[in-house]
This record gives structure tokens, sequence and C-alpha cells, in this order.
């Protein structure tokens, strides 16, 4: 335990806690959307467990986040996946009147993880860089994490109670990340290195498309496409 006495030890330390303040705000509104319409005693809960269940899943994703990176299509699928969870949310599939028993905190835990693992894919290649191969500067710099994202997903879900317009803007902050998470994918990394445009260009498109197929599917089916905001816990 003699590391722990090194600067070299602390300036990592504070390295990684510093990559999960930038990189928890994401993380954080994915978890308030996924809670809006829980009741409020199960609006902890489901934060509490997603945000733990996630940074487990993290710290497992960081051991291999060098390899998995590297993989062609796999960003693709992930960017297709937080597609697919940005439209369920802004549609208002899970309204307060399915949320409300066991399930409902079930799945809100579910859309919680699922959601941050995917997200987490380049995000976990700073805090592996940052912790050079150290288990221990690994596991706290993450668990430190936790009561970050949990401070801030509990300010954005009663925030969302107040400006509803935060749960569409959520959504397509997920849409967002998923086209920037599509285009850095290796298969069609040479392509898109040799079209800068597309950088920007699939983002906004990918907000674009969650935004106007979650309303879309929304008034379908008789909601407001901002689903429900639950009573801040």
């Amino acid at each position: 335990m003699d590391f722990l006495s090194t600067p070299e030890f602390w300036v990592a330390l504070a390295q990684i806690i510093m990559i999960n303040i930038v990189l928890s705000g994401d993380n954080a509104v994915v978890i308030a959307l996924a809670c809006r319409s829980l009741p409020p005693d199960k609006q902890k809960k489901a934060i509490l467990a997603g945000s733990v269940g996630a940074i487990v899943l993290r710290i497992i994703l960081t051991f291999f986040a060098v390899y998995l990176l590297t993989l062609p299509y796999l960003k693709l699928v992930g960017a297709a996946l937080l597609l697919w969870i940005g439209v369920g949310l802004l549609k208002g599939d899970d309204d307060e009147g399915e949320l409300e028993g066991h399930s409902g905190l079930a799945a809100a835990i579910k859309t919680i993880i699922i959601a941050d693992l995917v997200m987490s894919l380049d995000n976990v290649i700073g805090v592996a860089a940052a912790a050079k191969g150290n288990i221990v500067l690994l596991v706290l710099g993450l668990g430190v994490s936790i009561p970050l994202i949990i401070y801030g997903s509990t300010i954005i879900l009663k925030l969302m109670t107040r400006f509803p317009v935060i749960i569409t803007v959520g959504a397509a902050l997920l849409g967002w990340v998923a086209g920037e998470m599509a285009v850095s994918d290796p298969s069609i990394a040479a392509w898109s290195d040799a079209h800068h445009s597309i950088h920007t260009i699939a983002p906004i498109l990918g907000a674009v498309l969650v935004v106007v197929a979650g309303k879309w599917l929304a008034s379908r089916g008789g909601g407001d496409g901002t689903g429900t905001a639950g009573t801040p816990a």
C-alpha cells in the first residue's frame, strides 16, 4: 500500500475523478429520464440501484475497453440501441400507471444500466488511461462517480417536474451521443475521417431522429411527447 503515499497516485486519482465529473452529465440525464414516472419512494431506489449497477458494469468494461473499442460494428450496434432507448423514453411508454409496481422499478433500473453501459464505451478509455493499469485507482475513481451521478440525476429529476422540455432535451442528447458513437466505429472510421462534416451531421441527425420519432409515436399513443414527470424525491 506504499503507492498511496506517492503523489503520482493522488494525481491519477484526481484525473479519474475529473473525467467522471465531466462525463457524468449525460448519464445523470438518462437516469432521470428513466425514473421520472416512478412514485417518489421508488425513484430513490431506482437511482441508487441503477447507478451502482451501472458503475459495477463500467468497472468490468474498463478492463476490456481497449479491446472492445477495436471491434468493428460494436459502436454501430450501441448507437442503434441508444436511439431505441431515447425514442422509448420520449414516447412515454413508461407512463405512471405502468410504473407503479415492481416491474416498473425493475424496468427503470434495466434502462439505466443498459444506457449507461452503452454510453460508457468511449468514456472508459479515458479512465483506463488515467489509471495506468492500477486496479485500486480504477475502483476508487469509478466509485467516486457513484454519488456524482446520483446527485446529478436527482437534481435533473426535480427540474424535469418544473420544466418538462428537459425530457425532450435529454432524449435528444441520447440521439446526439448515438450519432457520435456510430461515426467512430472502426468499420467506417476511414470513411468518416475522410468526410469530416459527418462528425457534425450524424449527431444532429441522431438527435432529430429521436425527437421526431418519439413525439410521433407519443402522438399516436395519445401522449404529449414528454412522458409523465413524477413527483421529485
